[in-house]
């Protein structure tokens, strides 16, 4: 039916006018432009392995490591806010440039593995460098100015981020649609057959794998930007295992799921001691409080709930059921 078929440009829109709409109704503007940061940077990931099939263990190296430059340039450097962020997404675009002519020539687990090795070289010199602060995080990392407009301001930070996220995501968005996105597509489901074809697979996956860290170093920058600091976190391994866990809970290779995954994951991480107490007053469970401390659990818990129910993600599995497969729990 032709309503099934817009259902996702529909939700899109409406998504797009809560998100303009959330600070004049509650939500804390800090907490949305982090939730649109990883969004961003799950989206970026799912066009490397929802749509390349390329499953990389080293994204982190890429968020983190241009959080650290832009941060660098605009505290030490004084640089202009444009000026540090483009510097933050050319050393994403470097790193993963790097990783990606070492690692494309390899397949699965391969693959994957020589991006968390490389991640963890990057981890190691950002934990020893001087200018990172060590395990103390680069601290006062300045808003400044955009084209004379003042970041100060959370809401219109928070403005700014969203004109960032919606136009990143409508780009990747054309990118999986465009011809070079079905030769992408392609390759992953059968690469020896596209290379018959004429097709230079390993070029497109470099170059997928290099849109892919510019937007993971966009989102890395622009966290950086929004919360003032920059620390070790972001270019540790288990941020990349979290960006994973975001797609997967979402919907791997789905246009809304790494979104959905992303605020699921990072209201859990900000707000499980509200929803623990919302739990114990409501059922009267004095069981609920300890989540508080428990929150890799309950993420822990949520991602096996998605294997063995909604295998294709939240997102995947609802989109499975409107076109009418079975569902994919067992």
């Amino acid at each position: 039916m032709l309503w099934r078929t817009r259902l996702p440009a529909y939700v899109a829109w409406v998504l797009l006018l809560l998100a303009v709409a959330a600070p004049w109704l509650g939500l804390y503007p800090v907490l949305g432009m982090r939730m649109m940061c990883f969004a961003l940077f799950a989206c970026a990931f799912n066009l490397l392995a929802g749509y390349a099939g390329l499953i990389s263990f080293g994204h982190a190296a890429l968020f983190g490591g241009a959080g650290y430059l832009t941060g660098l340039a605009l505290t030490a450097w004084g640089w202009p806010t444009p000026a540090g962020v483009l510097l933050g997404v050319l050393a994403a675009l470097g790193i993963g440039l790097v990783m990606g002519v070492l690692a494309v020539r390899r397949q699965g687990i391969y693959f994957s593995m020589i991006t968390l090795a490389l991640a963890q070289i990057v981890y190691f010199y950002c934990l020893q460098a001087n200018f990172t602060g060590g395990e103390d995080g680069l601290q006062g990392i300045p808003r400044g100015s955009l084209f004379g407009l003042s970041l100060q301001s959370d809401r219109v930070m928070y403005y700014v981020v969203l004109v960032v996220f919606v136009a990143s995501w409508w780009f990747m968005r054309r990118v999986v649609n465009s011809p070079f996105g079905q030769v992408m597509q392609a390759v992953r489901e059968n690469e020896p057959r596209a290379v018959s074809l004429g097709y230079r697979a390993n070029r497109y996956k470099l170059g997928v794998f290099l849109l892919s860290a510019g937007f993971a170093g966009l989102a890395g920058a622009m966290k950086a930007l929004v919360m003032g600091f920059e620390t070790l976190t972001d270019v540790h391994w288990s941020t990349s295992g979290l960006v994973i866990l975001m797609t997967l809970v979402g919907g791997l290779g789905t246009d809304l799921g790494p979104i959905l995954g992303a605020v699921i994951i990072t209201v859990l991480e900000e707000k499980m001691g509200t929803i623990a107490r919302f739990l114990e007053h409501s059922t009267g469970i004095h069981w609920f409080s300890q989540l508080n401390d428990s929150v890799s659990m309950v993420i822990g818990a949520i991602f096996v709930l998605c294997v063995l129910l909604f295998r294709r993600g939240i997102v995947g599995e609802l989109r499975a059921r409107l076109r009418g497969a079975q569902p994919s729990g067992g």
